[in-house]
């Protein structure tokens, strides 16, 4: 019963929580594309990195400190090595909680402790890494925690489906999944096409990047289709700090 109330409650956090605009930002009217990918597998920072780099393009990937060079029960973690790596190929390294704890199990005192520890430990990995980006582990958050954050961060990003255009919350970016389970090649073509038609940002999201990828994951086929799509429309393929820069946020 605990349990069931603690999900309850989260879930009705969450979706009060998108309805308060804390970081109103109207983008312009030019579309673009991201791909972020999130724990991080090692399979993303290395099949799924390689994959983006041969569109000439760079993903953000937001990375729990804790679960470096682990085995998450789905996939193994990425070692140091490869986020130097992919930090020095020019993709973007950014934040989630360390711990992969949910933003809505932390107070405030906490959640700025598991931030503050993710930062030191990227310090300690490359102190040329700047940490300005974030993701809610599980796709979480109260309203009270996209205040605090806005205050550490240029954005946050949900698991929410759909593209973000006209007014957005900066602290509640929209993530459509490219998980293999979830979404079909011609979701991907519809999702761009209204990316296109509404001159808004979307922002893909996936895990392990593997040909037989973990239900959180992609295949690189369906990663390939997504960036095909996006090429053949000539959208600018951007990680989450060149799209924000590109916005003038």
């Amino acid at each position: 019963m605990r349990t069931t109330w603690a999900a309850i409650k989260a879930r009705a956090s969450n979706r009060l929580a998108r309805h308060l605009l804390t970081a109103p930002f109207k983008l312009p009217n030019r579309p673009m594309v991201s791909f972020t990918f999130d724990d991080v597998p090692k399979s993303a920072t290395t099949v799924g990195a390689r994959i983006l780099e041969e569109y000439n393009a760079r993903g953000t990937f937001y990375i729990a400190g804790g679960l470096v060079d682990k085995w998450s029960g789905h996939w193994n973690g990425s070692s140091v090595e490869d986020i130097v790596s992919l930090h020095r190929g020019g993709h973007e390294v950014a934040c989630h909680t360390f711990s992969h704890t949910r933003a809505v199990d932390l107070n405030t005192a906490a959640m700025i402790a598991e931030i503050e520890k993710n930062r030191h430990f990227f310090r300690a990995v490359d102190p040329s890494i700047k940490i300005e980006n974030f993701a809610y582990p599980y796709g979480l958050v109260s309203a009270s925690h996209k205040q605090q954050l806005r205050n550490l961060f240029r954005s946050s990003r949900s698991i929410l489906p759909g593209i973000n255009a006209d007014v957005v919350d900066l602290q509640y970016l929209r993530a459509t999944p490219l998980i293999e389970c979830q979404i079909e090649r011609d979701e991907i073509e519809r999702a761009i096409e209204q990316a296109i038609l509404t001159g808004g940002w979307l922002i893909f999201y996936s895990h392990d990047v593997a040909t037989t990828p973990s239900r959180y994951g992609c295949s690189p086929s369906l990663l390939r289709d997504a960036l095909n799509a996006a090429s053949r429309r000539k959208i600018p393929i951007l990680n989450i700090a060149e799209a924000l820069s590109r916005a003038g946020a």
